[in-house]
């Protein structure tokens, strides 16, 4: 990917996350990335194209940093790898996070966009099941979706009304019956 095309998707996430979705337009992330006026609409012809792109970039950079970072050899450290991500993507990346919220809203009645967004969950929850089936989980699949959606809910609180919650008893619990025979 070219250094201008990074620049591109960096600043049409920071929009997202920061101004929302009417802020990104093409003319914007060319400001905002600094760029000659018709730069975007190099890489992106549209705004569905600059959408599609914006999702599959998220979902690109964030599973190829989640799949290296994912190997709990313990419950005690998935635990704390899940509490790790969760600080991480509400504090550390919390534009893109809302970025990616803000996405999800989107894809609700937009399907390439639904679909890119699916397609980034299947890769989170395929790490996931490998993870749990490594820890001995019965069901892992079922168990890697019950903890992907309490981490959702969890991160939607936490960006959204800027709610402070320890998620780790969050996350003992689900593993606690993820585990359970």
């Amino acid at each position: 990917m070219t250094p201008t095309r990074v620049r591109v998707l960096d600043a049409a996430v920071e929009l997202l996350g920061t101004e929302g979705l009417r802020a990104l337009t093409h003319a914007r992330v060319d400001d905002k990335a600094g760029l000659p006026k018709g730069s975007t609409s190099n890489y992106f012809r549209t705004r569905a194209a600059l959408l599609s792109g914006v999702v599959d970039w998220i979902t690109e950079s964030e599973g190829q940093a989640l799949s290296t970072a994912f190997a709990p050899a313990t419950a005690e450290e998935f635990v704390d790898i899940m509490c790790g991500l969760f600080d991480y993507l509400t504090r550390v990346n919390r534009v893109r996070t809302t970025a990616r919220l803000v996405l999800f809203l989107e894809g609700s009645h937009d399907p390439a966009i639904r679909a890119g967004l699916s397609r980034g969950r299947e890769v989170m929850e395929n790490i996931a099941v490998t993870a749990l089936a490594g820890l001995g989980a019965p069901d892992p699949l079922a168990a890697a979706r019950a903890i992907a959606a309490a981490s959702e809910g969890l991160i939607l609180h936490r960006i959204a009304r800027h709610d402070d919650v320890d998620p780790r008893p969050t996350f003992e619990l689900l593993l606690k019956v993820a585990l359970a025979s």
